[in-house]
């Protein structure tokens, strides 16, 4: 079972990382939400010697049947386009990785065509899924298949060392995928959740929201059931950012929520086992409708809200120099005992 695989967070690390934190020389939590993602990490990775040197981004590539329906203003082709970009190094989050020291890696979980990525040619569960208005996207084996591809990938980065994960994601149409996921956990009718993705005017978001809602008329959905949820309405890149989400809590390693797709896919694997949700960092809340309020049910707080809503990982990155920068101060002799002052005291 899974949850017997995903522990709770080092008490004792946390505690230690808190009151080295109160020894620099500074007003007391005053980094405020970074420095609880530094006592956190020092939970995840059970040491108060926190470091992040070595860190990636796993982008789940996948292609949606969905697309046919008109709900998206560029075709499936554009998947494997921008998939192929990144695999040569040129793609918007190879800038962005290489300019936070971050190494990318593309996985070809769906595409309906066959790119060579930095993954394995294993990692393809379908050529795509199915259109959601009309039948399952796919089946729960595909989709538990999808999460196990996932998990597999954190393990082979904790083999290589690495000390964080930012999730990513390339999939024409997965906005609407996450949408209907979202309708669902959220409780929310499909026009409340569903934003336009890449730019929909008002006649195409009229279409996607219908789409949506025929979707979620073939059958009843509940969050308490998230495996038929993602397998019945979901891609192929969330249910593999489930798997990494998972993976996460199992190797101990801290995974950063990009956007809206990647909080969806966060969500799911807190549905499925909940103390996951101890090993996720938050980066940014997307301008996608549902993406604060999904946030907020996980009770999580976004550091970054500047409008962002590229995706691919893109926001994730955005985290690491302010991590960055956190633990430069965390990792620094400037300490009250060292200027020889008095070290600000807690007030209840």
């Amino acid at each position: 079972m899974l949850e017997d695989q995903i522990n709770p967070l080092h008490q004792a690390a946390m505690k230690q990382a808190r009151t080295h934190w109160n020894q620099i020389a500074k007003p007391l939590h005053s980094l405020g939400l970074l420095e609880d993602m530094v006592v956190q990490m020092a939970g995840i990775t059970e040491t108060a010697e926190v470091r992040m040197d070595k860190r990636a981004v796993i982008v789940m590539c996948a292609d949606n049947g969905v697309v046919t329906e008109g709900v998206t203003q560029s075709d499936s082709s554009v998947t494997a386009i921008v998939a192929e970009a990144m695999c040569r190094g040129d793609g918007n989050i190879n800038n962005l990785a290489r300019t936070y020291g971050a190494d990318v890696k593309v996985i070809d979980i769906g595409m309906q065509k066959d790119v060579e990525t930095n993954g394995s040619k294993y990692d393809k569960v379908a050529y795509g899924t199915r259109n959601l208005a009309q039948e399952a996207a796919m089946t729960e084996d595909q989709a538990s298949h999808a999460i196990a591809i996932g998990i597999y990938h954190v393990s082979h980065c904790k083999r290589e060392g690495y000390q964080i994960l930012v999730t990513g994601e390339m999939g024409i149409g997965n906005t609407t995928t996450s949408s209907a996921i979202a309708s669902v956990l959220l409780g929310r009718s499909p026009a409340e959740v569903t934003g336009r993705g890449a730019g929909l005017d008002d006649a195409g978001w009229k279409r996607k929201v219908e789409i949506i809602t025929r979707a979620l008329a073939r059958k009843p959905l509940s969050k308490e059931r998230p495996m038929e949820l993602l397998a019945e309405v979901g891609g192929l890149d969330i249910a593999g950012l489930v798997g990494v989400f998972l993976g996460g809590g199992m190797y101990r390693i801290p995974v950063v929520i990009d956007g809206f797709i990647a909080t969806v896919a966060a969500a799911l694997a807190v549905q499925l086992v909940p103390q996951v949700k101890d090993y996720m960092l938050c980066s940014h809340v997307s301008e996608e409708p549902a993406a604060k309020e999904l946030l907020a049910s996980l009770g999580l707080r976004p550091v970054i809200t500047a409008g962002l809503c590229l995706g691919e990982g893109t926001g994730g990155v955005m985290l690491l120099p302010l991590l960055d920068g956190a633990l430069a101060l965390y990792h620094s002799d400037h300490s009250f005992a060292g200027l020889q002052m008095e070290p600000y005291e807690e007030k209840k």
